[in-house]
């Protein structure tokens, strides 16, 4: 097909091009609950304008979707949420934030192909929904960080007893965020690139 005048396809924006210094690249999930902002973060952090899959939530949710501690939100991801950031001049990551509700976790599995890491984003009023969330993690052998996403009105935890009812082992690092800040969410980045890094000296990391 030959396309002219109105018709020509327009190349990608210049601030939505790869820095011309880019030599690597990796893919990071963002995963957690529904509602633990995920969207928020992947939002906040990309240098380039993100790909959402929101959809207005409906009466059908109702009774199948566990919306506690999120009654005011009025969409969801059903697929995906893409962002991307230049952690250097050299490297860039790919931000691919998974779907919160259960019902859609199906999706997980092809969103975690080719993931060098993983972010799980916490919320204290769900605890519970995490342990699904890192076992799923760990049978597909993603190493993770633990960001505890700030609420304001969640209950407040030291990170220690956080990390004794998450069950982590001492060596996965736990940290406090705000995912509406991009210094805090790229901070959370930040401390997931450090603990592969520290993986790969190990040789744990394959």
């Amino acid at each position: 097909m030959d396309f002219k005048g109105s018709d020509t396809i327009p190349g990608p924006r210049a601030e939505d091009q790869l820095p011309h210094t880019a030599q690597s690249a990796a893919k990071i999930v963002i995963v957690g609950g529904f509602g633990v902002g995920k969207t928020t973060m992947v939002g906040s952090v990309s240098e380039i304008t993100p790909l959402t899959t929101e959809e207005t939530m409906t009466q059908a949710g109702i009774g199948v979707d566990d919306n506690f501690g999120s009654a005011s939100k009025t969409a969801t991801t059903v697929a995906m949420d893409f962002g991307r950031i230049s952690i250097t001049d050299q490297l860039v990551l790919y931000l691919f934030g998974t779907p919160g509700q259960q019902r859609f976790w199906f999706l997980w599995n092809g969103l975690f192909e080719g993931a060098l890491g993983a972010v799980v984003l916490v919320d204290t009023r769900r605890l519970e929904v995490s342990f699904d969330v890192m076992g799923r993690l760990e049978e597909r052998g993603v190493p993770f960080v633990v960001a505890v996403n700030s609420f304001p009105d969640a209950p407040r935890y030291n990170l220690e007893e956080l990390r004794t009812a998450l069950d982590l082992t001492p060596d996965i690092p736990i940290m406090e965020c705000d995912v509406r800040r991009r210094a805090s969410s790229r901070d959370v980045l930040m401390t997931l690139m450090r603990f592969l890094h520290s993986l790969a000296m190990t040789g744990s990391l394959t």
